[in-house]
């Protein structure tokens, strides 16, 4: 805010210097007085100026702002051909930063466009120290975002969206500080990315979905194997809980329509069998 003061004080200096006058200082005044009484009532309408709430008036008397400007709200008395009048809106104005083409560091074209907030603080220093003060904003915005997002790769532009708009907002304000204008906010609103990129881009992103999959796949068949093997060796402990573990599945399958069922023989049945009559 230093330097806003700063130039404050340049801007209203020669307010200070008003102590030489001239004679045509003194005369014009005067005339244009009696030009306003001679014409009066007609007269008013061009002498009384009306200031709405969200705006300042700069009032230049003889080519000099008077002093305890900005005036406003209210009524204003401005002498014909002696007082020029001008109206500043105070109000926040947005505008969209034309869509552009940038180079990133990494050299990938990507094409941007932003949003800018900005509001007028200072009516004197806008309407003194800049012309077309508008379009000196759009115009600087456009080259701040240009060389903002030159110096940052793709990867940095698409995952630190923010804090590129917030860096941008301090350098917009920095360089809009002496004329009067505040720049509130900036957002990057799109990055467009050409074809090519988005199709290397999704195809990377598939196979790393892919790669992902697996991975937990292959970590669900370990958990399971693991469920299977203490199973095993529970039932392995008590053969009456593997028998009724063949009837849990009997029922299970019997309670579908249509389905054939085999019954498993139980292996220690057949071990008699299988022995040899001794000698």
């Amino acid at each position: 805010m230093a330097g806003r003061k700063s130039e404050d004080t340049r801007v209203r200096a020669p307010d200070d210097s008003q102590g030489e006058t001239s004679h045509w200082d003194i005369l014009l005044p005067i005339f244009s007085l009696i030009l306003v009484i001679i014409t009066f009532p007609i007269s008013v309408w061009y002498c009384i100026k009306i200031v709405k709430e969200y705006e300042k008036a700069v009032i230049f008397h003889l080519g000099r702002i008077i002093p305890d400007c900005p005036k406003g709200p209210g009524l204003l008395w401005v002498l014909p051909f002696v007082d020029h009048f001008i109206k500043v809106d105070m109000r926040t104005i947005s505008f969209d930063v034309p869509t552009q083409d940038v180079l990133t560091r990494d050299a990938v074209t990507v094409c941007v466009d932003a949003v800018v907030y900005y509001r007028i603080t200072d009516a004197v220093a806008m309407v003194s120290n800049i012309i077309h003060a508008d379009m000196s904003t759009r115009l600087l915005a456009q080259t701040s975002l240009r060389n903002a997002l030159g110096a940052r790769s793709l990867t940095e532009i698409i995952s630190e969206r923010e804090v590129i708009a917030q860096s941008l907002q301090v350098t917009l304000d920095e360089a809009t500080e002496p004329w009067g204008i505040q720049v509130e906010r900036v957002e990057i609103k799109d990055v467009g990315l050409p074809p090519q990129l988005q199709r290397v881009m999704a195809a990377e992103a598939e196979a790393t979905r892919e790669a992902k999959a697996k991975v937990i796949a292959a970590e669900g068949e370990v958990n399971a194997s693991r469920a299977l093997y203490e199973a095993a060796s529970v039932l392995g402990t008590a053969p009456a809980a593997l028998q009724l573990r063949y009837l849990q599945t009997l029922s299970s399958i019997a309670s579908e329509k249509n389905s054939t069922i085999i019954f498993p023989l139980p292996m220690e049945l057949m071990h008699n069998f299988w022995k040899k009559p001794a000698a």
